[in-house]
């Protein structure tokens, strides 16, 4: 046979190996993708959208499309001038109906949730985070959500405030003038029930923003203003004639005149009861209406410095206040230098604060408050719960025992970045913590210059008998002081109620150990290292 005659052969022969069975056909690149990528038993199948493919975990719908091809595949073909004469007299099956695709979530869910039900819900986030902006966008969901977020129940505490960023005095005034505008609409339709309204950095737009709630939130109790301008006296007399129940009042970091201060205590009167300050030139106006009689039912009064420190010197009639507001609960006085006024040899003294329950003095400086000054405002005070000195460097453990009060929780004496400065007292703490171990809760005592063999003692009154109950101690502040480690496993081991402890630079402490634990595990912790550890260099 000729060479050319030999390679024919064996082509025709690779032909005829190569060739598919009768009835078969070869696989089209589809097939070969969908076994790819969802090969059967893997557990997935193919989704065939309009422009996409999508590879879904599940047993899901079953390819009609293939097995229709399949079919048509397992068939024998037909000769060729049998399957053209009877193309036209066959009928194609008609294609499997695919099964229905999975129940997915109900889109309608959220309109079967009764009334009652949806209103709690959407109290507790208010409760969290306040109405806005979740009432607002709650009420776009569908008529039923916005029927319930339009309850005015959920909107009895609301913080109004222009936006801030990067806007020049123009733009800022537009911008109150924009919220203004909807809170026309808002007031009558969402605050009729409002309690608790805040307004910050309102310069320009106080007026007609109070105007729009006293006529439509008879019911407010609580109005705050901060960095608010622009307040007159006929705004707030007007405020506190349309809103009987208004009886706290916040002005801090708020430029208000004594005068529209003065003449709004006057027409709220025996109703207030809280009333905040920042001290300023005219702070001694507003004292003078307080110790007047103006509102015999205050509960709370906090005066406090601003931004910028206000070094002026506050002179208080201590025996006066007393007079003036007998019902005091609380008194801050926060980060003044307070002085109280002299009461001259023949004073009589004062009926005290008997139900007065919080004392603050705390400031960042050394003040002027003395055990006598101390004496003078818990005289007839023995239901106070807690007593804030920080910073009072004057005050010693002898004037504080002397206090009438038996019942103290909070005890702060800290003295934070000051003590370097000053002579402290080296004895004197167990008489504090003798008298109050068995109430005590949070103690406070960063600073302070006791010695070793002080803070033993002191620190052994929470390891005594407590009645068969443990210390109630919670919180201790030790930052600073001379410390010991056997004083801290003891103390440790007597509360197993404490969760916070702070031995930062405790000089007479481990390295390592010199440091704040928050949490009852990190109080065990350094239980356990003290325990374990060799004592060291400090």
């Amino acid at each position: 046979m000729a060479p050319g005659g030999a390679r024919r052969v064996r082509r025709a022969r690779r032909r005829v190996r190569g060739a598919p069975a009768a009835g078969e056909r070869t696989r089209s690149a589809e097939d070969w993708w969908w076994d790819r990528l969802a090969p059967s038993g893997s557990g997935y199948h193919l989704l065939q959208a309009d422009s996409m493919l999508l590879v879904l975990p599940g047993a899901g719908p079953a390819r009609a499309r293939a097995h229709r091809r399949a079919a048509r595949r397992a068939q024998p073909l037909p000769p060729a001038g049998a399957r053209s004469a009877g193309a036209k007299a066959r009928h194609r099956p008609a294609p499997a109906a695919a099964p229905a695709p999975p129940p997915g979530p109900d889109p309608g869910w959220g309109d079967r949730i009764p009334l009652e039900i949806l209103l709690q819900i959407f109290g507790l986030r208010v409760a969290a985070d306040g109405p806005m902006p979740f009432l607002g966008r709650a009420a776009r969901v569908c008529r039923h959500w916005h029927e319930a977020a339009s309850q005015p129940a959920l909107w009895h505490t609301v913080t109004l405030s222009p936006p801030l960023a990067g806007r020049s005095t123009k733009g800022g005034a537009k911008a109150e003038k924009k919220l203004l505008a909807s809170l026309e609409w808002l007031m009558p339709n969402r605050f009729s029930q409002l309690q608790r309204l805040t307004l910050i950095h309102w310069k320009s737009q106080v007026h007609p923003v109070l105007k729009l709630v006293s006529e439509s939130c008879p019911r407010l109790t609580f109005l705050k203003l901060s960095d608010c301008h622009g307040v007159t006296s006929d705004t707030l007399v007007m405020l506190a004639r349309a809103c009987p129940q208004l009886h706290s009042l916040d002005l801090q970091h708020s430029m208000v005149e004594s005068t529209a201060v003065v003449n709004f205590l006057e027409e709220v009167g025996p109703r207030m009861r809280k009333l905040w300050l920042t001290y300023g030139s005219q702070t001694t106006a507003i004292l003078g209406a307080l110790l007047g009689s103006c509102c015999p039912q205050l509960q709370l009064l906090e005066v406090s410095t601003g931004i910028h420190r206000n070094n002026t010197p506050l002179q208080l009639p201590v025996e006066a206040l007393q007079r003036g507001c007998p019902q005091l609960q609380v008194l801050r006085l926060l980060n003044l230098i307070w002085l109280p006024k002299p009461s001259g040899r023949a004073a009589i003294p004062g009926p005290g604060f008997p139900c007065l329950e919080e004392l603050c003095l705390a400031g960042s400086t050394c003040n002027f408050v003395s055990n006598e000054a101390l004496s003078r405002l818990l005289r007839g005070s023995p239901g106070l719960r807690l007593l804030d000195l920080r910073g009072c460097a004057r005050v010693t453990p002898v004037g504080l025992y002397d206090l009438p009060c038996q019942e103290l929780e909070q005890l702060h004496l800290g003295l934070y970045g000051m003590s370097d400065r000053l002579t402290l007292a080296k004895e004197g703490s167990p008489l504090l913590t003798h008298k109050w171990c068995h109430t005590l809760r949070e103690l406070d005592l960063s600073g302070q210059g006791f010695s070793e063999k002080d803070l033993e003692q002191a620190l052994a009154a929470f390891s005594g008998p407590h009645g068969g109950s443990p210390p109630a101690l919670c919180s201790l502040n030790l930052r600073g002081t001379r410390v010991t480690p056997s004083t801290v496993s003891s103390v440790i081991s007597s509360c197993p109620g404490l969760l916070y402890l702070n031995l930062e630079s405790c000089r007479c402490l481990p390295r390592g150990l010199k440091r704040a634990y928050r949490g009852p595990e990190e109080v065990q912790w350094c239980l356990e290292q003290l325990l374990t550890c060799p004592p060291g260099p400090s």
